[in-house]
């Protein structure tokens, strides 16, 4: 086994994963939890414990990846993980946005930094805390709004770029402060 390719976990999320994820119709185990490595490290232990009723947690991360691809819309695709399993947008994101990453992108509070400054509103921080239906208009919004602020022609450019931006503004006002 190659075990370089977890080296650069986003080559291997993006490159790897997404393709056995379209060829298979479902992820593994090992697959799904490089997903919420890469977006929160921390956040492992509690998002298996969302599969404790499950046989093995194999089986729970293959149950709930194939009902994501047997699901037709985005927004119903969005739901399973947020309505039927308890996920967060930010990690409900990050999944889809690795296994469509044409049709989703991660949202992220950098991100959101990123849109307030430019559009003078809160609102894209508050979408994680909308119900279902709002939540699914203000994430639609806050897709289109990264494409128009970083003039990128995809979701997952205008992620990287949002994100870069704000972590490169970040780093120079922290070296500014001598990172008091």
């Amino acid at each position: 086994m190659d075990y370089s390719k977890y080296y650069s976990l986003e080559t291997y999320l993006f490159n790897e994963v997404a393709i056995n994820f379209h060829n298979k119709g479902y992820l593994t185990g090992e697959e799904f939890f490089c997903i919420i490595i890469w977006k929160s490290n921390r956040a492992k232990s509690k998002i298996a414990k969302k599969f404790e009723n499950e046989t093995n947690l194999n089986l729970g991360i293959k149950k709930l990846t194939s009902t994501i691809y047997e699901t037709v819309n985005n927004k119903d695709k969005l739901a399973v993980l947020m309505n039927d399993y308890g996920f967060y947008l930010p990690i409900a994101s990050a999944i889809l946005s690795v296994l469509y990453k044409d049709e989703f992108s991660v949202y992220d509070i950098r991100v959101c930094n990123m849109l307030e400054k430019k559009y003078k509103t809160k609102k894209y921080h508050r979408i994680k805390n909308w119900t279902f239906e709002k939540l699914w208009k203000g994430y639609e919004e806050y897709l289109q709004k990264t494409l128009e602020l970083s003039g990128k022609s995809s979701f997952r450019e205008a992620d990287k770029y949002l994100w870069s931006k704000s972590f490169y503004e970040q780093l120079i006002k922290d070296m500014e402060n001598k990172f008091r």
